[in-house]
């Protein structure tokens, strides 16, 4: 092949260059210009529903989706997922009301230094409303914290199913609830209702382990007002039928409500604190700066000396959880039962105890469900238990048996004979049948105070059955005291391990949980138990 002579070569050379500049700036322009769409949907997506949307969000209160995320998580340990997504919908002119990100931010996180994955519905969206592209985005996170064993937390602001998708958006709903059921009992779920959350919407958090609601500004039901007094002519507003006064109060579908969101989001960062990150996972161990080895001289006085008195079980509770922190769950629902975490020598546990101040500390339909529900997570979750124990009984009466106790009361049976986490029990004073075997017959180890009294019944029913048609009740009634009403019946069987004074119960405690961190127990197999329902 022939030489090229020089000046051929050097117009070669010359239009190469050329060639190759255009390309590059042809590259680079086109780089420039992704950058600049990335950016402009960017800002769109922080901007959700636009500034309008945004005052008007917060005129009633409420923070925007994105602030409650910058609120509840570790300080820029946000990371995003599918910020760009956008509904596909094309009906009833969808196609022209298209926002980045949707209506939902999902992503995960750090609280308290520890992942979580978490969604929050953007009211300023669509008001929020469930789509299919939404569903995928929660679906996801939801996933991915199975995979991980990462808490689910849900931000809800949503008005319901987006009614343009029809059946995409109630399948949505489906796939959620479905990835609800999974994750139950292996990763804890938490739900803040914190705007409403109306129809299919509702079930979700109804399937998570807490629910918790902001005063004023959420609700929850599954058909509203308008559809209410379409069908039973009944008027009624959005808060005297699904607020949360009726969902703390009267219902139980709630478990504590807060004034704020910031308040509510800054509670449920504390409630993490109490949890494993999974069913695989020990419970979060504290430095306990309360001495765990001293006497509480307080606990000697507190029970009073007439039996029939009422005191404050929370008294109790305070004296002996470190640093007087505990956290209460459905404080005021069913409040002759008292559930909720606290420490005990830095180690997370499950309190449940009767309230002498209400219903005499029975239990009764609400009070066996709350227990039970809540006993069963703490089993799920590896936090053992401790009872604090003042029980006559049973409610009795018409409205209960017709209402089913027998059934209901069950369930707190079956839950805490179920457990096989670390179960402690201290016996303040009443511990009378059913009662006691509830409450406390079934934990590893059973402590009576000098006060304690475990029997069948009260001694004047047991009088009135024993000795039916005796003239001298009185003197019956006062045998009958002097047997059963202390607890060295009990322990001469073995029933009670050991007879305390009450000052000694914290540091006891603390000594028994360090022991019992290594049980284990074996089941029979099985698919699983069937609850009494």
């Amino acid at each position: 092949m022939k030489p090229l002579n020089k000046r051929v070569f050097q117009l070669l050379v010359k239009n190469t260059r050329q060639l190759n500049s255009s390309n590059v700036s042809s590259s680079v322009n086109h780089t420039i210009a992704v950058q600049e769409r990335i950016k402009e949907k960017r800002k769109d997506a922080l901007l959700g529903g636009g500034q309008k949307k945004i005052d008007a969000q917060h005129a009633r209160g409420k923070l925007t989706a994105r602030e409650r995320i910058q609120v509840f998580c570790d300080e820029g340990t946000f990371s995003e997922y599918d910020m760009f997504m956008e509904h596909t919908c094309t009906d009833f002119g969808m196609e022209n009301m298209k926002f980045t990100g949707d209506s939902v931010i999902t992503g995960h996180a750090k609280v308290n230094g520890r992942p979580v994955y978490l969604f929050s519905q953007d009211f300023t969206v669509l008001g929020g409303s469930l789509s299919s592209v939404h569903a995928r985005k929660i679906t996801k996170i939801m996933d991915q914290a199975l995979l991980v064993g990462a808490p689910i937390i849900g931000l809800n602001d949503s008005g319901g199913a987006r009614i343009q998708e029809g059946i995409e958006s109630l399948i949505g709903y489906s796939d959620i609830c479905t990835r609800n059921v999974l994750a139950s009992g292996f990763i804890p779920q938490i739900s803040l209702i914190m705007g409403p959350c109306a129809g299919g919407a509702a079930y979700s958090p109804a399937l998570t382990d807490f629910t918790f609601m902001v005063e004023d500004t959420s609700y929850l039901y599954v058909t509203g007002p308008d559809v209410i007094k379409s069908v039973t002519n009944e008027d009624v507003t959005h808060d005297e039928l699904g607020g949360s006064k009726v969902h703390t109060t009267m219902s139980g579908v709630a478990h504590n409500s807060f004034k704020n969101d910031v308040e509510a989001i800054l509670q449920v960062r504390n409630l993490l604190s109490y949890l494993p990150q999974s069913n695989k996972e020990p419970p979060p161990l504290r430095i306990c700066t309360d001495p765990v080895d001293d006497d509480v001289p307080f606990l000697d006085s507190v029970i009073p000396y007439n039996a029939s008195d009422p005191y404050d079980m929370y008294d109790i509770i305070y004296a002996i959880v470190d640093e007087k922190e505990f956290f209460e769950i459905m404080p005021r629902y069913a409040s002759n039962i008292i559930v909720g975490f606290a420490r005990l020598g830095g180690r997370t546990v499950g309190i449940f105890a009767n309230q002498p101040k209400v219903a005499a500390g029975c239990l009764d339909i609400n009070s066996s469900l709350k227990a039970s529900r809540f006993i069963r997570f703490c089993d799920s979750f590896n936090i053992p238990l401790v009872s604090f124990v003042d029980i006559p009984g049973f409610l009795a009466g018409t409205q209960q048996e017709f209402s089913g106790i027998i059934k209901h009361g069950a369930k707190m049976l079956y839950s805490i004979f179920e457990a096989t986490v670390p179960k402690l029990s201290v016996i303040t004073r009443k511990a009378y049948g059913g009662g006691f075997a509830t409450m406390s017959s079934q934990s590893d180890i059973t402590y009576g105070w000098p006060t304690a009294e475990v029997a069948v019944m009260g001694s004047k029913g047991a009088v009135s059955v024993l000795y039916r048609g005796n003239d001298n009740m009185t003197e019956m009634e006062n045998d009958y005291i002097k047997k059963f009403s202390n607890p060295f019946p009990a322990a001469v069987l073995g029933y009670i391990d050991d007879i305390i004074e009450p000052r000694t119960t914290r540091w006891r405690l603390i000594r028994d949980l360090e022991l019992l961190v290594s049980k284990k127990v074996k089941l029979p197999t099985k698919k699983h138990g069937i609850i009494p329902m």
